[in-house]
């Protein structure tokens, strides 16, 4: 059996994988099992922001690796401790240590309902349609996606939803079992649908008026990917609470939950856990991660997608079936009026690895290290593609 066919016979099927085996990958670039070259603007889902194999981080990761792989949280690691520093210093807060984004919102969310507890019983949650927050059945009830729900009824409650960038609608759904909001600055499986400044704001307000939990969910647009360490420091907007994963640790299974003093107080022993939470391999390399996000490093990778938007802008104007470019630094969007699933695959064909989200957008996560040379690529690509449709 080929590699296809073993997948298919003994594994669960969650997976609609595209005709790619991957055989190498470096910096902007993976190689097939034939050889052949792609260039990589989907990173892994937003992982790989600083390239495939960045020198410094699998240093990093190595050395590590040669002293342990992993003690249990009953000890101290020193790369755990380290990486939790640097972290905590960034928020001025306290930092929670997992392995994926899920997790990382899943412990916001039982700060949240903790924090609701001791206030009065409070427990409802408020969410947005169109949102993602993870693949557990507590983060999927967060989720504003009905496809996500079906066959997992009941589940938990009591979550609420909201409409993207409506504070109204944010509102009336107050109550005085509200406890907390759970946001995306920018929706990434959505559709990349970015946050204003004045709807974020407006959710700050109001978590301030009625004594409510504020949690950012930066699983996909955190960590430099906007151009800014945080999302939110575009808008000047800060949570209580905000949550990173995919991207901290470049390719290695990380989730932070970072909590301001006042909630980042409110676990107490017993009350939280993980046994590979914080894994020493991984808080390594994601140190070396935090080392490289210098703001001239940040400020270069925002030109370079000042550039690559004005590309794709571009393709907007030649091609009708292009509705709207949206994104925020290199998290981008271009939202077609027909599905882009197909397009994504053509694009695949001639060496470009992106992804159609939310059945119309084609999805661009480059890596935060790109050149103008390959926006000039990737822009090429696209355009032929969209050329050929009838």
């Amino acid at each position: 059996m080929n590699i296809k066919q073993t997948e298919n016979k003994y594994f669960m099927h969650t997976y609609k994988r595209s005709d790619l085996v991957v055989k190498k990958a470096k910096g902007q670039f993976l190689w097939d099992d034939k050889g052949k070259k792609y260039l990589d603007f989907f990173t892994g889902i937003s992982v790989c922001n600083l390239g495939h194999l960045n020198n410094a981080v699998v240093k990093a990761a190595v050395n590590q690796l040669s002293r342990y792989a992993h003690v249990s949280n009953l000890y101290y690691a020193p790369a755990q401790v380290n990486l939790g520093e640097a972290l905590a210093k960034k928020f001025n807060g306290k930092v929670f240590l997992s392995n994926t984004g899920a997790e990382a919102n899943e412990c916001a969310l039982k700060i949240a309902r903790k924090y609701g507890h001791q206030t009065g019983g409070r427990y409802e949650i408020i969410s947005f349609n169109n949102s993602f927050h993870g693949r557990t059945v507590f983060t999927l009830a967060a989720t504003g996606q009905k496809k996500f729900h079906d066959y997992l009824k009941p589940l938990p409650p009591k979550f609420v939803f909201a409409d993207f960038n409506d504070i109204n609608s944010v509102k009336k759904l107050i109550n005085k079992k509200t406890v907390a909001i759970i946001v995306e600055p920018v929706q990434g499986e959505g559709g990349i649908f970015t946050s204003t400044k004045e709807f974020l704001k407006g959710l700050r307000a109001l978590a301030d008026k009625h004594n409510l939990v504020l949690i950012y969910d930066e699983i996909q647009c955190g960590v430099g990917r906007t151009g800014k360490f945080f999302a939110f420091e575009n808008y000047g907007v800060k949570p209580d609470i905000v949550t990173l994963a995919k991207s901290i640790a470049n390719g290695l299974p990380l989730g932070v939950t970072l909590a301001n003093k006042k909630f980042g107080e409110l676990f107490t022993y017993g009350d939280h856990g993980t046994t590979f939470g914080g894994n020493p391999v991984s808080c390594a390399a994601a140190l070396e991660v935090v080392r490289q996000m210098t703001p001239k490093f940040l400020n270069k990778s925002l030109k370079t997608a000042k550039y690559l938007r004005e590309k794709l802008e571009n393709l907007k104007k030649k091609h009708s079936i292009v509705k709207e470019v949206r994104g925020l630094g290199l998290i981008l969007g271009v939202d077609l009026k027909i599905p882009a699933a197909q397009i994504a695959a053509e694009c695949l064909k001639k060496g470009l690895i992106i992804n159609c989200t939310h059945n119309t957008v084609l999805r661009l996560l480059p890596p935060l290290t790109i050149t103008k040379k390959d926006a000039d690529a990737a822009v090429k690509i696209i355009d032929v593609v969209l050329s050929q449709v009838k």
